[in-house]
């Protein structure tokens, strides 16, 4: 299966499931709110794509991420451009998946954040989880990620209330 049509089941699903997760809460979600939400599905969707002109429409390239993990007892730092991250992101090899569930969004004016568990699936098996913090920029035309920090976690993954990632039975 090509990894759009992957990418694109999986922001249907996710979004369902993003709504049952958070039950109550979806129904008082604001539109913006949404928005900011769907901002971050389009980002893992193109992501899943290896699609650079997709990322592109969602993040500004001087941007920046910094991801934090333990490796052997210290706490080590890392951190890219998100024009870093679309240059690399055509060439890599691995097929992943990014989910996330019961986002925190908070928005003043053309500014939101967005902070939530997330799970990570490299090659359709789980490689790492943790928390994403996005921060997110209203630029006139939509909500684009300015870039944002995340935990990376590869031993104590709770498990999803998403479930495991549905096994992709179609043909091609």
């Amino acid at each position: 299966m090509q990894p759009h049509s992957i990418a694109m089941k999986w922001s249907a699903y996710l979004l369902t499931a993003a709504g049952l997760v958070a039950s109550g809460a979806a129904a008082s979600q604001t539109t913006e709110e949404f928005a900011v939400i769907r901002t971050i599905q389009r980002f893992f969707d193109a992501m899943a794509e290896r699609d650079v002109e997709a990322t592109s429409e969602v993040v500004i390239p001087e941007g920046r991420f910094f991801s934090v993990r333990e490796e052997d007892g210290k706490t080590v730092v890392r951190s890219f451009t998100n024009q870093e991250y679309m240059e690399g992101l055509a060439d890599r090899e691995q097929e992943v998946l990014e989910r996330f569930w019961e986002p925190e969004v908070r928005i003043d004016g053309g500014i939101a954040t967005v902070r939530t568990p997330y799970d990570f699936y490299m090659n359709g098996e789980l490689h790492h989880c943790g928390i994403d913090v996005f921060d997110l920029v209203h630029d006139g035309t939509g909500w684009k990620i300015t870039g944002g920090v995340y935990t990376h976690e590869t031993e104590t993954c709770p498990e999803s209330p998403l479930g495991p990632p549905p096994i992709d039975i179609s043909v091609e």
